[in-house]
């Protein structure tokens, strides 16, 4: 799996340590990424997207799944405790 930003293409960037003698050693920059569930084209994907694009909104996390509220009525006339007596 590559560590890339699914939106933005954001890769790890390279560099230097460097010490106080000002001895130079390479080293990578990683992109700090997460696995999250995103909406994609109407349906639900798990996308590896870096914080920066979680923070400005360019990912859309789909809605909580809900029990649907069913109507009072149809409670009342069921099996309701306070209907029964």
């Amino acid at each position: 799996m590559s560590r890339k930003c699914d939106l933005c293409g954001k890769t790890p960037s390279t560099g230097f340590n460097v010490s106080h003698s000002h001895r130079k050693t390479k080293r990578r920059w990683l992109p700090n990424l997460q696995t999250v569930r995103a909406m994609v084209n109407g349906g639900v994907r798990r996308l590896r997207v870096c914080t920066a694009c979680i923070r400005s909104g360019k990912m859309v996390k789909p809605s909580v799944k809900t029990k649907q509220q069913e109507n009072p009525e149809d409670i009342k006339e069921n099996n309701s405790p306070l209907a029964q007596s």
